[in-house]
């Protein structure tokens, strides 16, 4: 399993995400190019000293990131999506990419996701933080297939 963040805004988020990964043993693909320097204090104060222990593989754009590593089945979370986590069901090999905080992912990306799910919310709410939803999504996701790191 491997997570994708297309085009981050938010430094604080990516490392975050960073985090995440290094401790779920998940590689973390950045589709670029992000809102912020990939040495931002910010992104480094979020990912503290995990930054280190994470596999990170940067690309300069959607069409080199196809090319590159092509996901055998990408998982796109986005909040205009009809299908909810829970009740998908998970591969190993799955791709969970989330898009910019600022504006999502464009026509191109939504077109190309295999699968598009969403985070049940309470009515009225409009999204949660992506990290937050990633996470969400990682969790039940390594559950279904077995992934979760040895302790």
């Amino acid at each position: 399993m491997r997570i994708a963040l297309y085009q981050p805004d938010i430094p604080q988020n990516a490392g975050a995400t960073f985090r995440l990964a290094a401790c779920m043993a998940l590689p973390v693909d950045v589709i670029e190019p992000t809102g912020f320097i990939m040495s931002d204090a910010n992104l480094r104060r979020a990912g503290m000293d995990y930054l280190d222990q994470v596999d990170i593989i940067r690309h300069l754009s959607w069409d080199t990131y196809l090319a590159d590593t092509p996901p055998a089945r990408l998982v796109l979370l986005t909040t205009t999506a009809t299908e909810r986590h829970v009740d998908f069901t998970f591969d190993a090999n799955d791709t969970l990419m989330v898009g910019r905080e600022s504006s999502g992912v464009p026509d191109k990306v939504h077109d190309r996701a295999d699968a598009r799910l969403l985070v049940p919310m309470k009515p009225g709410t409009r999204s949660l933080n992506v990290v937050t939803a990633l996470t969400f999504v990682v969790s039940e996701a390594l559950r279904q297939t077995a992934g979760y790191p040895q302790s």
